[in-house]
Formats: structure tokens, C-alpha cells, sequence
């Protein structure tokens, strides 16, 4: 069963969604990735919210980027936005994750920057998770 659900809101957004991977499967943490729209598919938003397992959600949107604060409306587990940057150099997709309504919060990570969400979502995990706390530490040791 998945620890970390990735939900992208379409193909193009494919490269930040390895950045995730990436570094997911360096620690060997389960996950689940999906791709799934706030606005062309909404409902396969909602099933795979409803039915994940995952303890975090990572949701990697451009543009108006409505993904994140979609999936955070579904649950009280945390969510790390991932703006995309497809138009106006990211600033958009930014802005419309980072500006969620009070009581809604996404946690939102720089431009691009998947590693930077897994990173994060790695240390929720890591919360009740004494070995994967150890394995963050040397990850963010200086080599």
C-alpha cells in the first residue's frame, strides 16, 4: 500500500513527477502516481482521494493549478503543491497553490522543485518512522 500519493493534474507535468519519483524510490517508499484533473476529470480526483491509503499527498499542477487545494478540500492528511511552471515562468501555478483559504492549507514547495516535495513528504513520514528519519539525516549530510 502506497505511503505517498502523486497526483498530476496531466502527462506534460511528467519530468516533476520523476523529480518525485526519483528521490521516492532512493528511499524505498511506496507510492502510488495518477494522473488526474481538478477540471477535465474531477471525479478520478475524488476516487483516488476517497480510496488511497497514502499518509501524504503530493499534487503537481501548472496554470491555474487548482489541483492541490482540490485534494486538500478531500482530507485532513497533509498536501504538498508542486507548481508547474507552463506559463507565465510558474508564477501562476505558485500563486494559486500557495494562496489557499484559511483553514485549507497546502504546503507548497518552489517551482519544478519535485525533489523538494518528496523531500518533505519523506519527513512527515519520518515523523513515526525512526529509520527514515535516520536515512534523511545522511541524505541531507554534505558529501
Amino acid at each position: 500500500m502506497e505511503k505517498i500519493l502523486i497526483l498530476s493534474g496531466s502527462k506534460s507535468d511528467e519530468a516533476v513527477v520523476k523529480k518525485v519519483t526519483g528521490v521516492l524510490d532512493e528511499f524505498g517508499v511506496e507510492y502510488k502516481v495518477e494522473v488526474a484533473s481538478a477540471h477535465r476529470t474531477p471525479e478520478k480526483v475524488d476516487e483516488a482521494v476517497k480510496n488511497s491509503s497514502a499518509d501524504v499527498f503530493i499534487a503537481i499542477a501548472g496554470l491555474s493549478a487548482a489541483l492541490p487545494g482540490v485534494v486538500a478540500s478531500k482530507t485532513t492528511k497533509p498536501v504538498i503543491g508542486v507548481p508547474v511552471n507552463a506559463k507565465l515562468d510558474g508564477l501562476d501555478a505558485l500563486l494559486s497553490i500557495v494562496q489557499m483559504p484559511p483553514g485549507v492549507p497546502v504546503a507548497t514547495v518552489g517551482i519544478d522543485n519535485g525533489k523538494n516535495a518528496a523531500v518533505l513528504a519523506l519527513e512527515i513520514l519520518a515523523l513515526k518512522d525512526e529509520s527514515l528519519k535516520e536515512k534523511i539525516a545522511e541524505y541531507r549530510r554534505p558529501k
